[in-house]
């Protein structure tokens, strides 16, 4: 059975986890926002992670910004939210392909970035740095460092090994 949005919503729920999409479409973008929280009684729930990103209607019309897990019992959190993203981009857009970049501050945590994009099936594109022609990418991504590109179904497909292989574990 293909992985579906609906089907991630269903592992989320089956974890004790809520998973939520907001994206609304103005003037032809869609701001991204995709979100896991942990429910509490009598509580809000409790966030656990969220990937931020717009989308434009292209096939290479979707980039990621920003992705944060935090806090305790966050295992499976971030598989949660890619699986969720790519799912959003298949389902509800026409984009196939997925942009990020991996900033570059210090040089061990940029390797790291790179290899973790890397396992979620993005590849190198070129490097953004201090050249005049970089400028405008720099200022719309916030900094410089790899502009990497993944294919949205190759993505999904990642995670939905990874979230099987979660599931089979006790």
């Amino acid at each position: 059975m293909a992985l579906t949005l609906e089907r991630i919503e269903a592992i989320a729920a089956a974890q004790g986890r809520l998973l939520r999409i907001q994206a609304p479409r103005r003037l032809g973008l869609w701001s991204l926002r995709v979100a896991v929280a942990r429910a509490r009684p009598g509580q809000a729930p409790l966030l656990l992670g969220d990937l931020k990103g717009w989308a434009f209607p292209r096939e290479s019309g979707l980039h990621l910004d920003t992705m944060r897990v935090q806090g305790q019992e966050t295992g499976g959190v971030g598989e949660l939210l890619w699986a969720a993203t790519f799912a959003w981009a298949l389902e509800c857009t026409p984009c196939r392909r997925a942009w990020l970049l991996a900033i570059r501050d210090r040089e061990r945590q940029h390797a790291r970035l790179v290899r973790y994009f890397q396992q979620r099936g993005f590849g190198p594109h070129r490097q953004l740095g201090a050249a005049v022609p970089d400028l405008a990418r720099r200022l719309l991504w916030g900094g410089s460092g790899l502009l990497m590109v993944g294919d949205c179904q190759e993505g999904l497909d990642r995670c939905e090994r990874r979230l099987q292989r979660g599931a089979d574990r006790p």
